[in-house]
């Protein structure tokens, strides 16, 4: 009789006409006997799927939607701890409705288990499973309707039902792990395809749907609450399903898929796993080795953008292991460019453009990660790049032993573009730190190498380290007008640290920068770095003894400039004129006597005049031609009181300021002699001439020397380098001699002379 009663209580809920909906008044009614005898839900819910299937075969489906509307509203308002009675039943309700083939059946049942998903349960049910309803929601998302509207409409409930699966299953993990790669490789891909499609499409054109959000954007909040959720070790079974999408779609080509699905999963996890997925885009570019370029730069460029949003972050417990995966696929790059493919049985082609691409991203990224990193573990990335870097002699060559020099070389450049790049953002108070001996010694090596594109970056790290106020934007380029008011000087007196770095290192970086412009193949982009790191060096550094050694330096560069034994390029000679100019004309600003500032202007205006290609605006800043009677008209002389080997080894006190001696144009100076008319005026045909004898007279000794040693006989040929043999014994012994000879007596009388360490004769048992 209850039974009875039961069916009639459900049977009333339904109207006459299914368009009429659901008989509220007799749902009240069922909902109350639902609440009054909890234990009878069960067979109520089971009723009602009975019903529902019976409406459903007979395609009636405006009672099939009555009866899933009761069912709701029975789950809604039932207790938590009587809910389980009806699950079951409604699930598999759930099921019939997607199993058909009508779609609007499938958004009724979509709707009706997100609601579901929405009640908490404090009782859990370890029997229930969501293997159907993640397969089946995953499917709906992949829907290709022909028609567009319902298209997107069963995407969307498609979605939707994927994240309640989530919010249903992801905090209870005693239930189905949602976790699993099973269930990770049907949810990903399905919101990675709706994300894709859509959101091309709806930059163009901005339809309404029925939730109020697109795939795309019903799609992104899915996946941001997915990942939201993850847990530490939750997190490589999220994103290795996203490379796998992106490498089987071949979307790490485009410009911005990628990108735009790393940086929702960046911004979505919890910040200290960000290492997380750092790591597994590391492992995937080591798997791509052998791929083509394109694919390559493009994980690369992932890897760029996911660094930027990492920065609050952590680059996890290998640092050194992320820039040393960086620098193998540089030194990979460059031998895939020099021999054209990309794989070892040379069936891929590669072109240097795309590999100069993939260079360009590689380097960029490993600024973006060394941005991420503290000040010390910065310096350590420096350590670790210039072990790297191939140094004939000191460091092995990380090249191929196909790639042979040019390899060497092409590593060199991306290397130290690396350095370059870490070094730009390096602030660091400590020049000591910044710039150790085990680092400064092999960087200011390469500024001896042939290489002029080598000797720019050097200079270039050089300055980007020491220039800690960021004056370098005012003084890359070598002008003569500067606003000294714009710098960023510094307040103080130089620290401790700084002054020990220039007393141990000073010598060695004049030393440098005189041998760099001494190199024949520099160019303009030289001289203004050079220009840079002088600039640099006196606005950050200088002390009174150390504008003395950089005006000691620049009067050398002078001498180097006019000395007729350099083989210098006209071009290299103006160079040079234009960077001690431009450079005098800084330092003479920026505190050292009056009369110094007034003499360069008073120079400077004389060669506006007479010399203007002795100046960095004609030389540098216009294309540069010259007449070859102007050459060095200019005829002040600068010399050091000190003798050559001194010139830039030795180190010199603020006394020593008196031994410069300048002797300056009789014009600006009428108290001092006038210069004798014999002098001799040094014009661009004297150099020419002096160049064009010195390399005459020496290729006519080579070819005497060759011609003797072909046509003489032997016997003259050995008497000459016996007569050889004698002079240098002899040139020995007066030094050794010069060595031993004892100081001279106060009494005035000369000690005997004593014997000479070689010539003494020690007894046998001595000897060992």
């Amino acid at each position: 009789m209850l039974t009875l009663c039961l069916f009639r209580l459900v049977d009333n809920i339904f109207p006459e006409d299914p368009e009429d909906g659901l008989v509220k008044a007799n749902m009240e009614k069922l909902t109350f006997f639902a609440l009054s005898a909890p234990e009878k839900l069960d067979r109520i819910a089971a009723y009602l799927s009975e019903r529902l299937t019976r409406e459903l075969n007979r395609h009636r489906y405006g009672y099939v939607c009555i009866a899933m509307e009761a069912l709701e509203q029975l789950l809604l308002a039932c207790h938590c701890q009587s809910i389980n009675l009806l699950v079951e039943s409604f699930l598999s309700t759930l099921r019939l409705l997607l199993e058909a083939d009508k779609p609007h059946l499938h958004i009724l049942a979509t709707n009706s288990f997100v609601k579901f998903a929405n009640i908490e349960e404090d009782t859990p049910s370890y029997h229930r499973s969501y293997d159907f309803f993640v397969s089946r929601f995953s499917e709906m998302c992949h829907s290709e309707h022909e028609d567009p509207d319902i298209q997107n409409k069963i995407r969307v409930s498609g979605i939707r039902g994927l994240q309640g699966v989530v919010r249903k299953t992801v905090d209870n993990e005693l239930l189905v792990n949602i976790w699993e790669p099973r269930h990770m490789e049907q949810i990903v891909p399905a919101l990675l395809v709706n994300l894709q499609k859509h959101t091309h499409t709806e930059r163009e054109s901005s339809p309404t749907y029925a939730h109020g959000l697109s795939p795309a954007e019903q799609t992104e909040v899915c996946f941001r609450e997915l990942l939201g959720r993850a847990a530490y070790g939750h997190i490589n079974n999220a994103v290795r399903p996203v490379l796998m999408h992106l490498d089987s779609h071949s979307l790490w080509e485009g410009q911005s898929f990628a990108v735009q699905c790393f940086q929702i999963i960046m911004y979505s996890i919890q910040s200290q796993h960000s290492h997380l997925v750092i790591q597994q885009l590391l492992g995937h570019l080591d798997a791509n080795s052998r791929s083509p370029a394109s694919v390559r730069a493009g994980i690369v460029r992932v890897l760029s953008e996911a660094a930027v949003i990492e920065a609050t972050g952590s680059v996890g417990p290998t640092v050194l292991e992320v820039f040393n995966t960086l620098l193998r696929q540089l030194r990979q790059s460059v031998d895939y460019e020099l021999t054209g493919y990309y794989d070892t049985a040379g069936k891929h082609r590669t072109t240097s453009t795309e590999e100069k691409t993939l260079q360009d991203a590689v380097i960029k990224t490993i600024g973006s990660f060394a941005n991420t990193l503290p000040v010390y573990q910065r310096s350590e990335v420096m350590m670790f790049i210039m072990g790297k870097i191939p140094v004939p002699g000191i460091y092995p060559a990380l090249g191929s032993p196909n790639a042979g020099f040019e390899g060497s070389r092409m590593i060199q450049v991306m290397l130290l573009k690396s350095l370059l790049q870490v070094s730009e953002r390096y602030e660091s108070n400590n020049l000591l730190t910044a710039l150790p001996s085990s680092f400064l010694e092999p960087l200011l090596s390469f500024t001896l190498m042939e290489d002029p594109e080598i000797r720019l970056l050097v200079l270039s790290i050089l300055t980007s380290l020491i220039d800690r106020h960021h004056n370098e934007l005012f003084l890359y380029v070598c002008r003569l007008s500067f606003d000294v008011s714009l710098l960023e000087l510094k307040e103080n007196r130089s620290s401790r640290q700084d002054n020990l770095f220039m007393r141990k290192h000073a010598q060695r970086l004049y030393r440098h920068v005189y041998l760099a412009c001494k190199e024949e193949n520099s160019g303009q982009n030289h001289y203004q770095a050079l220009f840079s790191l002088l600039a640099i060096l006196s606005v950050e550094l200088a002390n009174e003894e150390m504008v003395v050694d950089l005006i000691r330096l620049v009067l050398a560069l002078q001498e180097l400039a006019l000395s007729n034994q350099e083989c210098l390029s006209v071009f290299n000679r103006c160079g040079v004129h234009s960077l001690c100019a431009a450079f005098l004309n800084l330092l003479s600003q920026l505190g050292p006597p009056p009369p110094l500032h007034q003499h360069v202007a008073q120079v400077i205006e004389r060669r506006q005049k007479d010399a203007p290609h002795l100046l960095p605006a004609d030389l540098f800043l216009v294309k540069h031609s010259t007449a070859e009677n102007n050459t060095a008209q200019f005829t002040l002389k600068y010399f050091v009181c000190v003798s050559e080997e001194d010139r830039l080894s030795k180190r010199k006190s603020i006394g020593d300021v008196v031994s410069l001696q300048i002797d300056m144009d009789p014009q600006f100076c009428p108290d001092t002699q006038e210069v004798s008319p014999h002098t001799e005026q040094i014009t661009f045909q004297t150099l020419k001439n002096a160049i064009g004898s010195l390399e005459e007279e020496e290729r006519r000794r080579r070819m005497q020397v060759v011609e003797k040693f072909q046509t003489a006989p032997f016997e003259e040929i050995a008497a000459t380098c016996g007569s050889r043999t004698s002079l240098l014994q002899s040139k020995l012994d007066q030094v050794f001699n010069s060595i031993i000879r004892s100081p001279p007596s106060p009494s005035g009388h000369s000690p005997p002379r004593s014997t000479p360490l070689y010539e003494m004769k020690f007894p046998d048992l001595c000897v060992y």
